[in-house]
C-alpha cells in the first residue's frame, strides 16, 4: 500500500531502527518509546489488523510470534517481563492501519493498559 507508513519502512524508503528483517517480518524501534524497550513486529504483507488475518496468514502469525519472543530475549526482557499488544480499529487506540504488535519492556509496566 503506496500510503501506509509501515510499508514504506519495509520497502526500506524511510528510515527506521530495524532489530530484525527477515523474508516475511521486520521488527524496529518504536520512534516514540513508552518503555526502554519499544519495539514493533510487524509482517511484511500488508494487513490493515488482526480482523483481516486470513486462514493462509496463520503461519504467519505464528512467525511472527515467535520473532517477538526471541527479540524479548535478545534486548534482556525475556525474564524480566513484557508486554504484547497489538490495538484493533480506531476505538481500540490503532494509529497506524498496518497490522503491528508493541514490544514493550525494561520497566516494571504496571496492570493498567490506558
Amino acid at each position: 500500500m503506496s500510503d501506509c507508513i509501515f510499508c514504506k519502512i519495509v520497502n526500506h524508503e524511510i528510515p527506521s531502527e530495524v532489530v530484525y528483517e527477515d523474508q516475511d517480518l521486520i521488527a524496529f524501534k518504536d520512534i516514540a518509546p513508552l518503555a526502554p524497550v519499544h519495539l514493533l513486529v510487524i509482517p511484511k504483507k500488508h494487513i490493515k489488523d488482526l480482523n483481516e488475518v486470513a486462514v493462509e496468514d496463520e503461519g504467519l502469525m505464528g512467525r511472527l510470534l515467535s520473532v517477538v519472543k526471541k527479540l524479548a530475549a535478545e534486548h534482556g526482557v525475556a525474564e524480566s517481563g513484557y508486554r504484547v499488544i497489538t490495538n484493533i480499529g480506531s476505538d481500540g487506540g490503532q494509529v497506524v492501519p498496518h497490522l503491528h504488535f508493541h514490544l514493550l519492556g525494561g520497566q516494571k509496566l504496571g496492570t493498567k493498559l490506558g
